[in-house]
């Protein structure tokens, strides 16, 4: 069976093949001749990269995961602006770490297509907020492409890149959770030659300071020519072909629908039996084509608008309709909630309510039931893996501080410390705020150390902070560069796992490796002695008293400590020795020297470790044991053993 990748590189024009939404993208943008992508994983944007990252040098397409989503966004941008068809993704917070680029250049312009795909959570599913990019897109002044279907998305990223060079301008491919996550038939189209011959595209930067260099005396040119291109824009779209009337042509009642939100209300008017309708499907929800809207309205007497999120395309509607004087009622987020992804159910009460018709299921009588059903089924809380070295990084952080510490922590699957029974993260914000965070604690409870005037007579407050090796490189950098710089007084656990396994196994700086071959490793604990911090030292936590001696050693020193907790991500070294046919060692609970103390469970938390009620002992689940000795280092009674002989 053929594998994904090899299906996105396939020559077989008109084949149809099954894809993820991201994989059609990566799809779309090899049709289109890409030649310059850079990204950094963040889900749900992250199947686009690690598709690229497969395909790129086979393609001829310069590929890199780049350190951040600013740093990814710069170096796309360069070789667009060297005449390139390039592409950067992320995530939507992933934006906001690339905003200060993106709002400053986007009055530059480009030569190649730029095309900026932002994958949208709507529910938060694997984030932390679930801010709507298409306001970003809006303040920016840079259109928005946002597709139905995996196929549509491929050939939306197509189209992309042909309006970003046809009016020099950024271009923005937005997703959701479930546009980049759905499977659906993708219908190949042609590859250019370049990509089939692998042949690598060099382009040609020409200097034009009074265009790249964005001193206020240059910028202040760039605002009006943004709001010009954006009308010509929105003329553009009049014809873009993926905005669509369907329906009854003298229907008086109309339905405006972007991107995937088109797809639940085609469903929700079929389970209503509903067709007297007008629907606009809208590829394009910013800037919104008014020759369309013009159409569109002719004969309506009203409108339901169904869109996810914040309220983007209803402004742009009602602004247009109260300034030709259209007067008839236009809804939105009066019916449509603001909040969480769009449901087949949501577009189902939306219509229903704008229509004045039943909903053919009682949700109310639904809800109840789940809720009653809740009552009874046990919580399923996220876990961190059997034999993480995090779990251990966090049992010797709590246990060196007595459990009084306070523990800031980052983006990553060690945010998963803050449950029980680790309970070892206190603050999450933001991807490195975890450093900067802990100094600000630091300045606040204990003074700087640069302070000629400190709190004294009171016991200093611990302050840990725990980070990610991908984190860390990604913006965790400047914040201990400001903690050492300002004489801060913490202690900063950096869990290098060797990988970036939150989002997928992706390598970084800590790794050395990249898409094309070997890069330059960079160790952690370089970096920390050359940003000249108090403290620096390496541990294996899967030794655990080494690692608790270690942090006790650090939290001893006046001023900023790093301590590097270097293990490979268990997850990812099983998944390798399966691939190899190798075993590893298991463990088992000896009865007689189990005294029921709960010491593994209460405090430890392998989610191998289970309690057995009738003997009251803890008992090990041999098929979730991955073998790393953890619970034999914690228990004070010698009660787990490895079993001979491992298992595969």
């Amino acid at each position: 069976m053929a594998k994904v990748t090899d299906m996105v590189l396939w020559d077989k024009p008109g084949e149809k093949v099954l894809l993820l939404g991201n994989q059609a993208i990566a799809r779309g943008a090899l049709e289109a001749n890409i030649a310059v992508y850079a990204a950094y994983p963040g889900t749900p944007s992250s199947e686009l990269t690690d598709t690229m990252a497969i395909v790129a040098k086979k393609a001829g397409v310069y590929m890199e995961y780049s350190t951040n989503e600013k740093v990814a966004f710069e170096t796309a941008l360069a070789a667009a602006w060297s005449g390139l068809r390039a592409m950067t993704a992320m995530k939507h917070v992933g934006l906001n770490v690339a905003a200060d680029t993106f709002m400053s250049a986007v009055g530059m312009g480009v030569e190649g297509g730029f095309v900026i795909m932002v994958a949208d959570d709507p529910s938060m599913w694997s984030s932390q907020n679930e801010q709507d990019t298409r306001v970003y897109a809006k303040f920016a002044n840079v259109p928005v492409l946002e597709p139905s279907d995996p196929h549509e998305a491929k050939e939306m990223t197509k189209y992309a890149f042909e309006l970003s060079e046809k009016f020099k301008h950024f271009v923005i491919l937005r997703t959701t959770t479930r546009t980049s996550h759905a499977r659906g038939d993708v219908i190949l189209g042609e590859l250019p030659e370049e990509i089939k011959t692998g042949k690598r595209k060099f382009g040609n930067f020409k200097k034009d300071p009074s265009r790249f260099v964005d001193v206020p005396a240059n910028a202040r040119k760039f605002h009006p020519i943004i709001l010009e291109k954006i009308e010509k824009i929105r003329e553009e779209l009049n014809d873009c072909p993926f905005n669509w009337i369907e329906g009854k042509e003298d229907a008086k009642v109309g339905i405006i629908a972007p991107g995937l939100s088109y797809a639940y209300v085609k469903e929700a008017l079929h389970w209503l039996g509903v067709e007297d309708v007008k629907v606009l499907k809208l590829g394009t929800p910013f800037p919104v084509p008014y020759g369309l809207l013009e159409k569109f309205f002719d004969g309506i007497e009203k409108v339901l608008i169904v869109e996810e999120l914040e309220p983007v395309v209803e402004e742009q509607v009602k602004t247009w309709a109260y300034d030709r004087g259209i007067r008839i009622p236009i809804h939105g987020k009066d019916l449509v909630p603001r909040v969480y992804e769009m449901t087949t159910r949501r577009a189902v009460e939306a219509i229903a309510k704008f229509l004045g018709i039943p909903t053919p299921v009682n949700y109310e009588e639904l809800d109840a039931k789940y809720k009653k059903a809740l009552e009874i089924v046990p919580p399923r809380p996220p876990s961190l893996c059997p034999a993480c070295p995090h779990r251990n990084s966090f049992f010797a952080i709590k246990k060196a501080t007595h459990s009084k510490g306070i523990y800031p922590s980052d983006i990553g699957c060690y945010t998963l410390g803050l449950l029980p029974p680790l309970n070892a993260v206190d603050t999450t914000v933001a991807m490195g705020a975890s450093i900067g965070i802990a100094h600000g604690l630091s300045v606040a409870l204990n003074g700087s150390l640069a302070e000629e005037e400190r709190k004294t007579g009171k016991e200093k407050k611990v302050i840990v902070a725990t980070i990610g090796d991908s984190t860390f490189y990604h913006t965790g950098l400047p914040a201990l560069a400001n903690a050492i710089y300002n004489r801060s007084n913490v202690l900063v656990v950096v869990l290098d796992n060797l990988v970036t396994a939150m989002t997928g196994d992706q390598p970084n700086p800590s790794t050395g490796q990249t898409p094309h071959g070997e890069g330059r490793r960079i160790p952690i604990e370089d970096v920390a002695k050359a940003m000249g911090a108090d403290f620096v030292a390496v541990v294996d936590p899967y030794d655990i008293k080494a690692t608790y001696e270690t942090i006790k050693k650090a939290l001893e020193v006046d001023g900023v400590s790093v301590v590097v907790a270097r293990q490979i991500c268990a997850l990812y070294r099983i998944g390798q020795m399966r691939r190899k046919g190798e075993k590893w060692p298991i463990y088992y609970v000896d009865e007689e020297k189990c005294t029921g103390c709960k010491i593994c469970i209460n405090a430890y938390g392998c989610p191998a470790i289970y309690w057995d009620e009738e003997k009251k002992q803890a008992r090990i689940e041999p098929s979730m044991c991955w073998g790393c000795g953890g619970c034999a280092q914690i228990c004070p009674f010698g009660a787990f053993k490895p079993v001979e002989g491992g298992e595969e």
